[in-house]
């Protein structure tokens, strides 16, 4: 079988998908995405922050462990501060939000583009 790349990006997103899903087992995220249950596991052990969400929405510790790589530096990663993470959150939240408005966009003229094209054949 052919070995598959992924980009770090799908597989952080797939991580954030397993950690932010309520109720979410790695054998149906797995199967939802189209990979390997042991990738996603070996994902979840290097990039996962060590919680997941349960079933009535609660952030619960993952009953996988977590360890945290280290910085290239070779110094521990220090822990964040609260304004730190809340001005991180915030960043991430600002992409998030252009990056939803982008995608609803595009899917806005991938719907007028296909009703054109639906309307335009003569069959």
């Amino acid at each position: 079988m052919a070995r598959k790349n992924y980009s770090d990006e799908f597989r952080r997103q797939a991580v954030e998908l397993y950690e932010s899903t309520p109720g979410a087992t790695v054998k149906g995220i797995a199967a939802d995405l189209g990979i390997e249950r042991t990738t996603l596991r070996l994902w979840l052990d290097r990039l996962g922050i060590g919680t997941r969400t349960a079933p009535d929405d609660t952030p619960t510790r993952s009953p996988r462990l977590q360890r945290r790589p280290q910085e290239p530096t070779g110094e521990p990663a220090r822990a964040e501060t609260a304004e730190q993470r809340l001005a991180r959150l915030e960043a991430e939240n600002k992409t998030l939000r252009a990056e939803k408005t982008k995608l609803e966009t595009e899917r806005e003229i991938l719907r007028q583009a296909a009703k054109y094209f639906a309307g335009a054949t003569n069959w």
